[in-house]
């Protein structure tokens, strides 16, 4: 899986930007937290490139970048949670799960819908 990192303000607005032509997905990831290690672990694993299509996907390390995550709060209106996996097309979230409820067959239905 080929992770872009959403490190700064800057990305998060060119992931809207993005979205209106394809979708995108974020994950927020807690390297502190072993929930969050088994949800991007089981992700990756299941992860097939040419059954998300042009879905691209971007890594935020909550740790480092909380105040992205607090932006996407507020661009978004979705709760924080960690882990996360919001999934973006024209501009607005279309598929958002945490914990053990991230679901790849899920974002991949979704981003087929």
């Amino acid at each position: 899986m080929n992770w872009n990192n959403l490190e700064n303000i800057d990305i998060l607005e060119r992931i809207k930007k993005e979205s209106e032509d394809h979708p995108v997905m974020i994950f927020k990831h807690s390297t502190r937290c072993p929930i969050s290690s088994m949800a991007i672990d089981r992700l990756e694993r299941a992860w097939q490139p040419q059954e998300v299509g042009n879905l691209k996907p971007y890594y935020l390390d909550l740790i480092q970048h909380r105040e992205i995550s607090n932006k996407i709060v507020e661009d978004f209106g979705i709760s924080h949670e960690s882990p996360q996996v919001i999934v973006i097309k024209d501009r607005s979230p279309v598929y958002d799960n945490s914990h053990m409820g991230i679901n790849y067959a899920d974002i991949r239905a979704f981003i087929k819908s």
